[in-house]
């Protein structure tokens, strides 16, 4: 291998310790999921799973997640009581990786005191995935974007199967 004398953005500001990586990367796992792993969860049908739509009605009502809950951040404090026993476990979801709406919603929750993740890549990797929402039309899928997972996965299968 070849090496030069340019100047590394990556190497310039060091590593962690692999202990510190660890358990840095340890800790995300415990506060995020995946689309795909979502996915594998609700068609299995795993119980006291509740996935939680945090975006407007107008945004709902243009597509969803199947079995999500539509319950917006600001409404989380006063109805998630009522909606959401204490043992479920919880997953928010909001646009995409450019909103924070899903943080701001699993930080409600867990003001609340329940366990819960937020779902990264939101609504958006959730139809790139080729997963189905439900719309005005009915429950549809698109086709799967390439750049986020296998074209051939098989159905119910975590795509990227990572």
């Amino acid at each position: 291998m070849t090496t030069t004398n340019v100047a590394s953005r990556v190497l310039a500001t060091g590593f962690a310790s692999p202990e510190e990586a660890a358990t840095y990367f340890a800790r995300r796992l415990t506060v995020e999921a995946d689309v795909s792993d979502v996915r594998a969860d609700l068609a299995a049908g795993v119980g006291n799973l509740v996935v939680v739509d945090s975006r407007a009605l107008v945004a709902w009502e243009q597509g969803h997640l199947p079995g999500a809950l539509h319950l917006p951040t600001a409404e989380i404090a006063a109805r998630a009581g009522e909606l959401i026993p204490r043992a479920s476990a919880v997953v928010t979801y909001c646009w995409g990786p450019g909103c924070n709406g899903a943080t701001r919603a699993a930080l409600a929750f867990a003001t609340l005191g329940y366990r819960v993740k937020e779902m990264i890549g939101g609504y958006e990797y959730w139809v790139r995935e080729g997963f189905p929402v439900v719309t005005p039309l009915g429950e549809l899928t698109t086709p799967v974007d390439p750049l986020t997972a296998p074209l051939n996965a098989p159905l119910n299968a975590p795509t990227c199967a990572c």
